[in-house]
């Protein structure tokens, strides 16, 4: 369901719970879709969603400026940075996904890209063209830019080409490019040639992309033992490549406590398990929860 949709004729007949869950950007479409409507079916809860880049979402209700009963972030970090404010004791992993690249049906390079797709050329060689225009987020501010760098970087170590990093993607202390319109747009209207996306995102939107060998891909627990040496510092902070895991907790101060605890019980469960790999959200494995 939409967002701003109304529910069912038969949610509106029932008195649903509310509870404010906050979450990484790449997480709402569940939020205000799918996991909205099984919360109201089984729980009996109105799910309201607050999203945007993790870390906004972190620091947000660390300073008060945004309350909620759950944080659902993508990476450890933003959980982490909760985690040390006192907001929150213990987060469970509930699903994880990889990166993987997007690119435009009318970039010039469209059949380099099918090519590469098809496993008939690299996909490293077609970034490596000098006129490409890759997309990215701001690093500093949410997850997924910092993880467009990890992923080049890793590529670049890879393959070799170290200075492509930085042709496609600037200086990390550098904000996103400005200019009216949003990446996707730009991708769709051939205006911007490629990016890195997370693969629910892609998935769930109309632009074609290729999966990306899993020692790139930030799929795998270890990347960061793996690659000691591949690292963004930004603002003064240095971040590491991590697994793209989604992490669920009850905050402190909840508006409604039982209904944080048991909608995380029920994100750890079956029935959530289900609802989330019908839309490529994948197992989360064997990762552990985070303790505070």
């Amino acid at each position: 369901m939409a967002a701003g949709a109304l529910a069912p004729g038969w949610l509106l007949a029932e008195e649903l719970a509310m509870l404010d869950v906050a979450s990484a950007g790449s997480f709402r479409a569940m939020l205000d879709g799918p996991v909205k409507m099984a919360a109201a079916k089984t729980l009996k809860l109105d799910v309201k969603s607050h999203s945007q880049g993790a870390d906004a979402v972190a620091h947000a209700l660390v300073d008060g400026s945004l309350r909620a009963d759950v944080f659902i972030p993508i990476t450890a970090g933003p959980m982490h940075t909760v985690m040390d404010a006192g907001k929150s004791e213990i987060a469970y992993p509930i699903a994880r996904t990889e990166m993987v690249l997007v690119y435009s049906p009318k970039s010039r390079f469209v059949a380099q890209f099918e090519a590469a797709k098809a496993g008939k050329t690299n996909w490293w060689d077609v970034l490596r063209e000098p006129e490409l225009r890759f997309a990215r987020g701001n690093p500093a501010g949410d997850p997924g830019g910092r993880n467009a760098f990890f992923v080049m970087m890793l590529a670049a170590k890879k393959y070799g080409h170290p200075d492509v990093v930085e042709r496609l993607l600037g200086s990390a202390e550098a904000p996103a490019p400005p200019g009216g319109g949003s990446n996707q747009e730009k991708l769709q209207s051939g205006e911007l040639d490629a990016a890195a996306s997370y693969k629910v995102s892609a998935s769930a939107g109309s632009l074609p992309f290729m999966v990306l060998p899993k020692d790139v891909n930030l799929s795998r627990d270890q990347v960061r033992e793996e690659h000691p040496d591949v690292s963004l510092s930004i603002g003064g902070k240095t971040f590491y490549p991590e697994p793209l895991v989604f992490y669920a907790a009850a905050l402190k101060g909840a508006g409604n406590p039982e209904g944080a605890v048991a909608f995380i019980e029920w994100l750890k469960g079956d029935e959530a398990r289900g609802v989330l790999e019908k839309y490529v959200y994948d197992a989360p494995g064997g990762t552990a929860a985070l303790k505070a």
